[in-house]
């Protein structure tokens, strides 16, 4: 072994055990790692020099294609985000089970089907939230639905080449090899889906058995600030002529439905077969996390007409919760009296008062020192209101802004012509991408400044400085040892070395990021299919298949890591159910793979 291969295996080793061991952030591991291979003095053919990796070789993965189509599919993701479309799609898919294995054939249906044409990591934090107020509804724990969630993502994401991030990764380390032939949109299908159709049929059967029944910890058990919100159903909304239960305003996480005022008629209580029609008002009690939610429903809007006469765009506005303080103008005035948008330029939608239901109307609640109001006005309404004696508090809600539900069809259409354009090889992925990403802003499906926050830097991070080392592996041989290491363990059967990466893969992939785990291994099954004189693309598909294999520990994908918290698991919650599905995910491959792409093609 020279002292080149050592030095990259003992940076690797350091790194490995770094993300193991400690809670510093991979980006920072990685980029450490990089960092040393481009400045640690190493001897060299008897010769001292400077860094093992040249700048060029360093920092050529960040130019990767498979970086830049994750960063433009971030952004495709924000405005799908934003116009509300991926919950028009999880609305319409969810719908009401009459078992709990029909709960987990609606969850994991829409999320392969989502996760095989966008990137299953932002689909998952989009889901997450709707599984769980979902979960509440149907009265079962989310522990018996998240875990599928993100188990679905997964082999959603390798059904195409665009699902998963890993899959990117792998398509722009083949880009860079002039021998390799590029990889279709569908090629990696052949594999994924049979084996997403078979890993789904089994979690459908065994989950109930391997699935967990318990809360998250630490979820608060209730809120006592209840807020009173009053929505209108407009003429043409999406909910007319449903009863309450079918347009799912029954049984609503954290609220209820009051009362509902038809002309000069008030229903109350409403019952669950009530007929919705168009003028209905709506009068709803819940906590804030409720009221946020009904705020963004499609086919409702405010009453208020106040919030229509604010000088800045619906769709760059915020929530802000702001507590009224003894010596306020506003106290003993009426919300509609108050000219809160004069004062303020802001729109009060919704009262909360010391846990009491006020069974009022919006614009008739006399005010009172303690009220909570809430408020939707422009990011700056904070800072304004901040400095005020009005006021004793003031705080922005996450996640506040109003979906532009108008353009959700707008923001599928891009979508749409996204996949399109590169299944008929219109456009290379990352063109598609960055096109789609483009057109979301330019059609206002979401903003600039949304597009640029969505966008995870830190993964981009990750995979771009993995992708260095993964270079410094094949530069210096590194690779190549490993690869006969590998030989000398299984021997040369084609079979064997294919089982063999897909375990080193999935291995690795337990250890450290799945980006990473692929970026490492694609040189070491170059150089294992080299040794025996194979075709590479079956080496090629059981590095991306071994990639995604990682169900079976919480740190083995970031979709397992994202549940981890909100259904309340533990570590062997991860390895009773995700361990049968790698070994499946693992026999499926290597079997399935030299049929589709030989070893040794005529």
């Amino acid at each position: 072994m020279t002292i080149a291969i050592a030095v990259v295996l003992g940076v690797l080793v350091a790194a490995l055990l770094l993300l193991a061991l400690t809670r510093i952030p991979p980006d920072a591991i990685f980029m450490a790692a990089l960092t040393a291979l481009m400045a640690l003095p190493v001897p060299v053919d008897g010769v001292w020099q400077v860094g093992l990796l040249s700048i060029e070789h360093g920092v050529r993965g960040f130019a990767n294609p498979g970086v830049l189509t994750i960063a433009a599919l971030f952004v495709v993701v924000v405005g799908l985000r934003e116009t509300g479309a991926i919950d028009w799609i999880a609305a319409a898919m969810l719908g009401r089970p009459r078992s709990e294995r029909g709960a987990l054939l609606r969850v994991m249906t829409p999320v392969a089907g989502l996760s095989a044409f966008l990137n299953n990591t932002p689909v998952v934090a989009m889901m997450i939230p709707a599984v769980q107020d979902w979960a509440k509804r149907l009265k079962l724990a989310p522990s018996r639905l998240l875990l599928p969630l993100s188990y679905a993502a997964i082999l959603g994401g390798t059904c195409s080449l665009i699902g998963t991030s890993t899959n990117l990764v792998v398509a722009g380390l083949v880009l860079s090899h002039d021998t390799l032939a590029p990889l279709g949109m569908f090629d990696i299908t052949w594999i994924g889906l049979p084996t997403a159709l078979v890993c789904g049929a089994v979690m459908l059967w065994l989950g109930p058995y391997l699935l967990p029944n318990r809360e998250a910890e630490g979820r608060p058990l209730s809120d006592p600030r209840e807020y009173t919100l009053e929505l209108l159903m407009p003429e043409g909304s999406a909910l007319a002529n449903q009863t309450v239960d079918q347009a799912g305003l029954r049984n609503l996480p954290g609220g209820f439905l009051i009362q509902i005022e038809r002309g000069e008629d008030i229903v109350a209580p409403v019952a669950p077969d009530f007929v919705l029609r168009a003028g209905d008002r709506l009068l709803f009690a819940g906590i804030v996390d409720s009221i946020r939610d009904l705020v963004k429903t499609r086919g409702l809007v405010l009453t208020t007409d106040q919030v229509f006469k604010l000088d800045s765009p619906r769709h760059r506005r915020r929530l802000f919760e702001a507590v009224v303080s003894s010596t306020s103008v506003l106290s003993g005035a009426s919300v509609r009296s108050a000219g809160f948008r004069n004062r303020f330029d802001g729109a009060v939608i919704a009262v909360a008062r010391n846990g009491a239901r006020i069974r009022r109307k919006i614009g008739d609640i006399l005010l009172q020192p303690g009220d909570l109001l809430l408020v939707e006005a422009d990011p700056g309404f904070g800072d304004r209101i901040g400095r005020s004696s009005d006021f004793l508090l003031v705080r922005s809600l996450e996640d506040s802004a109003p979906r532009s539900h108008g353009r959700a069809p707008v923001a599928l259409a891009i979508l749409a012509a996204m996949v399109l354009a590169t299944a008929v090889g219109l456009y290379p992925m990352l063109v598609s991408a960055l096109v789609a990403a483009v057109a979301m802003v330019a059609t206002r499906c979401c903003t600039l400044t949304d597009a640029r926050r969505g966008i995870d830097w830190s993964i981009l991070t990750v995979i771009g400085a993995s992708l260095g080392l993964g270079a410094a592996m094949e530069q210096t041989g590194a690779a190549g040892l490993m690869a006969e290491s590998v030989l000398q363990a299984f021997g040369h059967s084609p079979q064997a070395l294919l089982a063999a990466v897909f375990v080193a893969t999935a291995l690795l992939t337990s250890l450290i990021s799945n980006n990473a785990a692929v970026a490492l291994m694609f040189s070491v099954a170059l150089a294992t299919a080299n040794s025996i004189s194979a075709a590479p693309l079956p080496f090629v598909i059981a590095v991306m298949m071994g990639g995604s294999a990682c169900f079976a520990t919480p740190i083995g994908y970031q979709t397992n890591l994202m549940v981890y918290g909100p259904g309340g698991y533990r570590f062997g919650d991860f390895l009773r159910a995700g361990l049968p599905l790698t070994l499946l995910v693992g026999c499926i491959t290597v079997i399935l793979t030299p049929f589709v792409f030989p070893f040794y093609p005529a």
